[in-house]
């Protein structure tokens, strides 16, 4: 019966998935901007000195173009969702974008990188969230200039959509790592969350002041039960509860935030929040995986895999692509469900991807407008 019921499981998601692909070659945003870490760096991190790398087989084996930065062996979710946007071609890296690229968005997330500045440095060079917004500040201006004036780029900007994936490392590279950082002796977790979520909360408004207006924010998974992680703590492939207590409560503090920020900005934008620890325990509930608690290629001392070591043969059969990082078959069935929640609202709030990008912000304007006139004309 388990095994009928995965079997199900699999045709109802590639279902889903070849419906989600009819639109390719159509955008339903004209640019897709991109911020974050590990978790969806396509090549940032390729010529900086740090050990957090992937530029190297076998990473992109299953990768049409091969090694390219990204840390799995094929696509990363927001590849996917990118995918299902309609999207020719995947978002370019920011160290890699050039010329007209950028009017269809650019994407800096760096691998290690955390909502602080200093999260994951122990490591080498990451481009912290902070810097990442410097970024784009820079693409903004030259998008302006492109364009002939800052009113003309905020107008296109404001169409597009802004994924934002970040945090797990403020935890796992930084708040649990006290041989390298004090922040576990001046804060406990809950003092650090409201930290982590007021700076990330400064970014965000940071973002909207440069024309953002459709927000995606994706929550933190299960980061206590990555491999490393258990590997660590010794705890005999037991997840590590107090790390996925750490992210829970961060989960929390984003879905209010998200909350907080479409009652403030309500007359202009939409935020929308990625319950991915709500995700990732559902589709680890299911079993659908051979080997949920084993890598597909062999590790290093980073976690990253061994170069040119050959990784195993049925991929899709793992969770785990190396100690940190999922496989293109987990990441597939996060980005179906987080574009488009047929199934259930359970994971996206207060609604999925597809319904944010055809979301008629100037309609609920209209809405309020009108609500408020009525209100005055009743004073």
């Amino acid at each position: 019966m388990a095994c009928e019921t995965n079997t199900w499981l699999v045709v109802f998601f590639l279902f889903l998935a070849a419906n989600c692909m009819q639109t390719l070659g159509v955008s339903q945003v004209p640019c897709l901007f991109i911020f974050g870490d590990s978790i969806s760096d396509s090549g940032n991190n390729n010529e900086l000195p740090t050990t957090t790398k992937s530029n190297y087989k076998p990473y992109g084996v299953d990768f049409p173009l091969g090694p390219t930065g990204r840390f799995t062996n094929g696509r990363t979710e927001i590849d996917i969702i990118s995918q299902f946007l309609g999207f020719e071609n995947f978002i370019p890296p920011f160290a890699n974008t050039s010329g007209s690229d950028i009017f269809k968005g650019v994407n800096y997330a760096s691998g290690g990188a955390g909502i602080r500045k200093e999260t994951g440095s122990y490591a080498g060079g990451s481009i912290s969230l902070g810097s990442q917004l410097a970024h784009h500040r820079a693409i903004v201006s030259e998008i302006a200039t492109r364009l002939g004036s800052p009113d003309l780029a905020q107008e296109y900007l404001e169409k597009c959509l802004y994924y934002v994936n970040i945090g797990s490392n403020d935890y796992m590279a930084n708040y649990f790592l006290p041989q390298f950082y004090p922040t576990s002796s001046m804060y406990t977790v809950e003092q650090y969350t409201e930290v982590l979520i007021e700076e990330l909360s400064l970014h965000l408004q940071a973002l909207h002041e440069l024309g953002a207006r459709k927000y995606a924010s994706a929550g933190l998974g299960l980061i206590g039960c990555t491999l490393g992680i258990v590997a660590s703590y010794g705890t005999n492939e037991s997840c590590v509860e107090e790390q996925n207590t750490a992210a829970y409560h961060f989960n929390n503090e984003l879905k209010a935030l998200v909350d907080k920020f479409n009652s403030g900005f309500s007359a202009d934008s939409k935020f929308i929040f990625l319950d991915t620890q709500a995700l990732a325990i559902y589709l680890r509930d299911q079993n659908g995986f051979k080997f949920p608690e084993s890598p597909c290629c062999e590790p290093g001392l980073t976690g990253e895999c061994i170069p040119d070591e050959k990784p195993c043969y049925n991929r899709k059969d793992y969770v785990f692509w190396d100690a940190f990082h999922t496989t293109e078959k987990w990441n597939l069935l996060n980005a179906l469900t987080n574009y488009n929640s047929t199934s259930s609202s359970d994971f996206t709030y207060p609604m999925d991807i597809k319904h944010l990008v055809h979301y008629d912000i100037k309609m609920e304007m209209d809405l309020t407008d009108h609500s408020t006139s009525q209100l005055s004309a009743t004073e």
